[in-house]
């Protein structure tokens, strides 16, 4: 009986703590989890991702060049103070993929299937979206709570609980939902095209993906489940929202930093 009263507490509790407002939607929702909580915890799993699935490109101007771009979306986004990191892994796989606390990566194998500086940008506005708009923190807390094990104490220490299966084993179990899918695309064409871009960029990269997943399996759509028509929702969204296509392509200088950078990466360094 004591156990319960406790637990009815700590639940209330739990709940009154974790009432928070999306920086994208401005609704008041349920995440038990804070951007700072998040924040401190990605430090942390950035070490492990890297560990496990790739080091970082040892090109500092290729960094650089991802970094910017990034920067460039981030400083747009509803989240512009947040402290975005944006990398690139060395790994052959296709996918870009977001960790709690705005880091961000893209793999070598994704950077490779790219032509210009508007498709990277579209790339990490999606996963920027997926930041701002809370999924990560949704699915960490939806995650946790199915666990009814959970305490007032157990929220506050969620690094364990991911960790035990290992950090990658969870982000490759962490499937957002074609709603979080959608709304992803949307508000990261929006910093697209806010941060100067061609939103096409968008388009261009979908329909690459939608290529490669004809001859193999993509692991950027296995965590990304692709929305009914998605390239035709993103066309109504550019015409429904009136943005121009006017904006920045930018295939030289993706091709500089970039695609010729990729080239002078050895063999060996390839997973």
């Amino acid at each position: 009986m004591r156990f319960f009263i406790v637990f009815i507490i700590s639940l209330s509790a739990l709940f009154l703590v974790g009432c928070q407002t999306n920086p994208v939607t401005g609704e008041t929702e349920f995440v038990i989890i804070s951007p700072e909580r998040e924040k401190e915890m990605g430090a942390d799993y950035a070490k492990e991702v890297e560990k496990e699935l790739g080091k970082s490109v040892q090109d500092v101007q290729l960094q650089n060049y991802i970094s910017s771009v990034g920067q460039s979306v981030a400083k747009v986004s509803h989240m512009a103070d947040y402290g975005f990191s944006y990398k690139a892994i060395d790994h052959n796989s296709v996918n870009a993929f977001a960790i709690p606390g705005g880091y961000i990566y893209i793999t070598t194998g994704m950077l490779k299937q790219m032509n210009n500086e508007a498709q990277l940008a579209a790339v990490l506005g999606h996963e920027t979206a997926h930041v701002t708009a809370r999924h990560i923190a949704n699915q960490m807390t939806r995650d946790l709570m199915i666990n009814l094990g959970l305490t007032a104490a157990s929220y506050r220490v969620p690094t364990t609980a991911l960790r035990v299966a290992g950090i990658v084993a969870q982000l490759e179990g962490m499937s957002f939902t074609r709603t979080q899918e959608r709304q992803a695309d949307q508000v990261g064409l929006d910093y697209l095209v806010k941060a100067g871009y061609t939103p096409n960029g968008m388009i261009e990269t979908m329909e690459i993906l939608e290529r490669q997943s004809e001859s193999k399996p993509i692991e950027f759509l296995s965590t990304h489940p692709s929305p009914e028509n998605r390239i035709e929702l993103i066309r109504e969204n550019i015409f429904n929202n009136r943005y121009s296509t006017s904006g920045k392509v930018g295939a030289e200088e993706y091709s500089a930093n970039v695609i010729e950078k990729l080239k002078q990466i050895k063999p060996q360094q390839q997973k």
